[in-house]
């Protein structure tokens, strides 16, 4: 029994330490993106010139989306759960495709894309740093 005891639960790695930082750390700035769509559509923002009922249709459609969107990705990240990633995606995808293939409606907002695209790439470096460290594990065993 006292062999049990003194193994205790498995400490995560380093890289999974860091990798669950980094998901709160995205979680804070989705939270913070929805709040700033929310802020944006009723009123509080911009003295009021982004006010739903203002809005021309795809501007509504887009910021009615991301609105709900951001803070779920949020919530999904901070708890580190499965759907987290997949929920921020779409919303990322969405910005993404607004500001990038849609200039002429949504503006151009490269600093969006740019962030979109390396929260992207590190976390797509996250997964393969932790996909190969679990692997050499299971052969060192």
């Amino acid at each position: 029994m006292s062999d049990l005891r003194d193994q205790g639960a498995p400490r995560p790695s380093t890289t999974e330490l860091a990798f669950d930082i980094f998901h709160r750390i995205i979680a804070i700035f989705c939270l913070i993106a929805g709040l700033r769509y929310w802020s944006l559509l009723i009123g509080v923002a911009e003295q009021g010139a982004w006010r739903f009922d203002l809005l021309p249709v795809h501007w509504k459609i887009a910021a009615a989306s991301l609105a709900v969107l951001w803070p779920v990705a949020g919530i999904g990240l901070w708890m580190i759960v499965s759907w987290g990633p997949v929920v921020w995606l779409v919303a990322a995808l969405t910005e993404i495709a607004m500001h990038g293939l849609f200039p002429e409606l949504y503006g151009n907002d490269w600093l969006i894309i740019g962030t979109h695209v390396a929260v992207a790439i590190l976390y797509g470096v996250f997964r393969i740093v932790l996909y190969f460290s679990k692997r050499s594990d299971e052969q060192v065993e």
